[in-house]
């Protein structure tokens, strides 16, 4: 439903976006991670028509972005980063008013607005001005103007910005139901939003994709060393040496959790590298209480920070510090 092939842009001298494929199908929702001036938003703007691509070719439903904008549009639901809102507007006049630039035929335009509403679980506030609306509110007209017409392909841009941890909770909800029929390509810097809403990830770095996979797999796949955590009843300072002394750790740090007679401590060690018996023997041999020991999986979040800071480290002069994600 939406494919980019070998797509580059470039501002005078800077190249944005550098030889990126790939494709979103219908009913899977892909997540678009990168640090900051990765070219995520330049890519989906390209994908939208907003701008042409400088070289290479995207496709929606088909239909080429630049050769056939208007069929492509017909497909597509694009919300900005910024998207803007016509605040004096009630919410029913407005998208009735982006249905109609939309070309959504005049018989069926208030159908297609009430379908837009309901899916967007707007449906309450239909007849209150948006300026008066909540910013969680605002987001889901934003999301239900995409909605209008039904498009079956969604670039969504950071539709989560700004909106407190309940609103990002109904919107993540809200975003895999749009992703059962629908190809979604959904653009975060929240890690673990994506790893909660994503079938699948890309995750960009400099303006090239550097690794494709479900969440878990890239973590796994990707992986430099294994982690174990454990809860052991005891002084924090003993319990450190106790597990650092035994061979293959790599590392030990203190995991925050419940005041208590116990303290969680997070062990890393080699890939592949199971030392929890003997770190069970260590804990116990020094007398300490073992509550409980468990492997623990690495996070989506280590796994970007370490293909994106590896690049980052390969690209950046001597000396200069790597870019905040």
């Amino acid at each position: 439903m939406v494919r980019a092939e070998h797509l580059s842009k470039t501002f005078g001298r800077l190249r944005a976006v550098d030889d990126v494929s790939f494709t979103v199908n219908p009913g899977e929702v892909v997540g678009f991670l990168g640090p900051n001036g990765a070219g995520k938003t330049t890519t989906l703007r390209m994908l939208a028509g907003v701008f042409p691509p400088s070289a290479g070719h995207a496709t929606i439903g088909g239909h080429d972005v630049v050769a056939d904008a208007t069929r492509a549009r017909q497909h597509l639901g694009y919300f900005p980063e910024r998207i803007a809102l016509y605040a004096d507007m009630v919410v029913q006049a407005y998208l009735g008013h982006v249905a109609a630039l939309k070309g959504v035929p005049a018989a069926i335009r208030r159908t297609a607005v009430h379908g837009a509403m309901e899916r967007a679980g707007i449906t309450a506030v239909a007849r209150v001005r948006i300026g008066t609306l909540s910013k969680g509110f605002r987001q889901r007209v934003g999301l239900a103007q995409v909605l209008v017409g039904d498009p079956q392909a969604l670039l969504l841009d950071e539709p989560t910005s700004g909106l407190d941890p309940e609103q990002v909770a109904d919107m993540r909800a809200l975003v895999r139901e749009l992703g059962r029929t629908r190809a979604v390509l959904l653009s975060s810097h929240v890690l673990a939003e994506v790893q909660l809403t994503c079938d699948r990830v890309i995750i960009l770095s400099q303006g090239r994709v550097v690794a494709e996979d479900t969440p878990d797999a890239l973590a796994t796949r990707l992986r430099t060393l294994s982690a174990v955590t454990l809860e052991v009843e005891g002084p924090v300072d003993a319990i450190t040496r106790a597990v650092a002394s035994v061979d293959g750790v790599r590392s030990v740090r203190e995991l925050p959790g419940p005041a208590g007679r116990t303290v969680r401590i997070r062990v890393e060690t080699g890939k592949d590298t199971d030392l929890r018996r003997e770190l069970v023997r260590a804990v116990v041999g020094a007398g300490l209480t073992l509550v409980e020991v468990q492997s623990e999986p690495v996070s989506l979040e280590e796994t970007f920070l370490m293909l994106v800071g590896q690049r980052e480290h390969r690209h950046r002069q001597p000396g200069q510090p790597l870019p905040e994600p």
